[in-house]
């Protein structure tokens, strides 16, 4: 009779435990197109030298550490557990912003790309909230055999579950958008690989995919990603006035994006969480006079310095365990 007793004394107070725990704090996800974030040197084996100290820029140190102040005031404004992150020249730029953002310190996944320009896909995250258990760059070759930025993938864990995150940085329409468009097809296909090879493993897998896309969510090749259960969580905003993470000839677009595959959308394991899906769009991250009113406000036009942030918002969500 003791034994009973004991055991549904036991019982109740593990009952009790569990029942009084903490809930698990949701892991906040965001990403940043930085604006050319390149250092003061020019390395030969990149076209990085209009941004070195003596290019045509005119880049001085005290231009350099402002860039640096700026951007780590982005990372303290999205105040994000993880951050994709692109445009980056390499990692010394990263640990000096890691530096001047004093509320967290990041870890840093960062790998040399062959892009022609020396940009590169990284992610920056908080240790204390998602663990790294692998990351790669997956090269992506374009047709003709154009260099363009790998895709960065890391596979880590939050709160015992397995999350699968892609940072990208598709083609550009530079040179012409007819042009970039089978580039972006190429890339997506790439995607699309990459994301049944790991369903094939497990159907239930939490994969988000992060970046600048350089298209709209409604556009064909972001579209293309809905065949192995992708959907943008910005293409709902599309069409709402003055909403945007990018702007071209005064239209608002949605380059930046945050893409969830649909297990996150359901009612098992990690879940997305739908009121965090945000856009950093604070009065200073845009113009606010003159032709260009409403753009975000970059830090360089052409040659001439504005002294802005970037000319892309970033983006945040926040995901949970049910």
């Amino acid at each position: 009779m003791k034994k009973y007793i004991t055991n549904v004394i036991w019982l109740t107070i593990s009952f009790m435990l569990i029942s009084c725990s903490p809930p698990i704090e949701p892991l906040s996800i965001g990403f940043w197109n930085g604006e050319n974030l390149f250092d003061t040197f020019d390395d030969p084996s990149k076209n990085d030298d209009e941004f070195a100290i003596g290019g045509r820029k005119n880049v001085t140190q005290k231009i350099y550490d402002l860039k640096i102040k700026h951007s780590a005031e982005v990372l303290s404004d999205l105040n994000v557990d993880v951050l994709g992150i692109c445009e980056v020249e390499n990692v010394s730029v990263l640990e000096d912003i890691n530096s001047a953002y004093k509320e967290r310190d990041y870890k840093i996944i960062q790998y040399e790309s062959p892009d022609e320009r020396g940009i590169d896909n990284a992610l920056m995250y908080d240790s204390k909230y998602f663990q790294v258990i692998s990351s790669k760059p997956i090269p992506n070759t374009l047709p003709g055999g154009d260099k363009t930025r790998d895709i960065l993938y890391v596979k880590g864990k939050y709160a015992g579950e397995i999350v699968h995150l892609f940072v990208n940085h598709w083609p550009s329409n530079y040179g012409g958008r007819e042009k970039a468009i089978p580039k972006r097809a190429a890339t997506a296909q790439l995607i699309v690989r990459e994301i049944l090879s790991i369903l094939s493993l497990d159907a239930s897998s939490e994969i988000i995919l992060m970046g600048d896309f350089n298209e709209d969510p409604d556009e064909m090749n972001v579209q293309s990603l809905k065949t192995v259960g992708l959907s943008s969580l910005m293409e709902p905003m599309i069409g709402e006035p003055n909403k945007g993470t990018y702007v071209y000839r005064g239209e608002d677009l949605f380059y930046d994006q945050i893409i969830v595959h649909e297990s996150l959308r359901d009612k098992e394991g990690l879940v997305l969480v739908p009121e965090s899906i945000y856009i950093l769009d604070l009065p200073k991250y845009r113009q606010q006079e003159g032709n260009y009113k409403h753009f975000p406000y970059r830090f360089w036009a052409g040659n001439n310095l504005l002294g802005g942030y970037s000319d892309h918002l970033a983006v945040r969500i926040e995901i949970t365990k049910e």
